[in-house]
């Protein structure tokens, strides 16, 4: 009988032991602790499309040129309840190659969202909602073919539209609708030569005429490199599947200043077709549309004197884009 009891107590310590053990090694070894679900949601994508053409001996004529732009698309959302948090970062670079012809940029874009809002019930899809967004480019842009003068650079100009409005967000639909009638837009040319022009609409530079030299041109005071301007700012985002595996994504903004001539409005629409062949391969067509009254074109002038080239300003007018690319695409989290 006492071999018995031992027996039990001894195989009782054993199990008493074996159960503390798991405990202690599932405390110490992080990854049998189950994990909670997080309130953070991340969104990946990243692309390239490349086209080329070739000739060799072609009797018809032409020019090899080839062509690849970057994409990357970089989503963190925060959902808690009736609270969210969207965060998106959209940033593109193209390059163009032709024989006989520098290399050219053909795309520039970085560009930052993000929008804080809050609902009254889950219910709802309208959210109470403050947004920032922010758009600059890398590099150096030119009115090509001429190299000489820069008509644009990183932060010069870049933008930043900081409001509070309402927003109505369908998941399901895929669609965002936004209006804010208080919206400061903050216009940024961090360069004092684009600055001193009254480019993208800053207060350019005061000039005085040299009594001495007639020709000469006297700074007086160096134009501003920062234009705040306070308005009504509408977004709109949709993106539905069409048909089968294609894809129609539209982006708009539109933007008018209660001060500065209410009532003309700037546009920025982009819109896209996707045409998905799998996982990795997708073929897309886009164009994308930029009306703002502070851009001026520019435009090369001879002096039929001296043979001098100089970049006046010619007004604005509807920007235009179109894109056809063919290219890979990597999703990951």
């Amino acid at each position: 009988m006492k071999l018995l009891r031992s027996a039990l107590l001894l195989l009782l310590l054993l199990s008493t032991s074996n159960n503390f053990a798991q405990i202690i090694q599932t405390t110490l070894d992080p990854n049998q602790i189950p994990k909670l679900p997080s309130n953070w949601t991340a969104k990946n994508k990243l692309g390239f499309d490349i086209s080329e053409i070739a000739f060799v001996n072609w009797s018809a004529g032409g020019t090899s040129s080839i062509s690849g732009l970057f994409k990357g698309e970089f989503g963190r959302n925060y959902i808690k309840g009736n609270h969210k948090w969207v965060n998106e970062l959209i940033v593109k670079y193209g390059l163009n190659k032709q024989d006989g012809i520098e290399l050219r940029k053909t795309d520039d874009a970085v560009q930052f969202n993000s929008t804080y809002g809050f609902r009254k019930d889950t219910l709802s899809n309208w959210y109470y909602s403050a947004k920032l967004n922010f758009n600059t480019q890398f590099t150096n842009g030119y009115n090509y073919p001429n190299r000489d003068v820069a008509i644009s650079k990183p932060f010069a100009p870049a933008y930043i539209f900081l409001g509070a409005g309402a927003e109505n967000s369908n998941k399901k639909k895929d669609r965002v609708f936004y209006f804010s009638p208080i919206t400061l837009k903050t216009t940024l040319v961090l360069d004092q030569y684009l600055a001193n022009q009254g480019a993208f609409g800053v207060k350019k530079a005061v000039y005085i005429t040299d009594p001495v030299d007639p020709a000469n041109q006297i700074l007086v005071e160096e134009g501003q490199k920062v234009k705040a301007e306070f308005g009504i700012l509408f977004t709109a985002y949709m993106k539905n599947e069409i048909y089968k595996n294609v894809f129609y994504e539209n982006r708009l903004s539109l933007y008018t200043d209660y001060l500065n001539k209410f009532g003309n409005v700037d546009i920025d629409y982009d819109t896209k077709l996707d045409l998905v062949v799998n996982a990795y391969v997708k073929a897309n067509i886009g164009v994308h549309l930029v009306y703002d009254d502070d851009i001026k074109t520019k435009k090369d002038v001879i002096d039929p004197a001296t043979g001098a080239k100089t970049q006046v300003n010619d007004g604005p007018r509807m920007q235009l884009r179109q894109v056809l690319g063919v290219g890979l695409v990597y999703a990951f989290q």
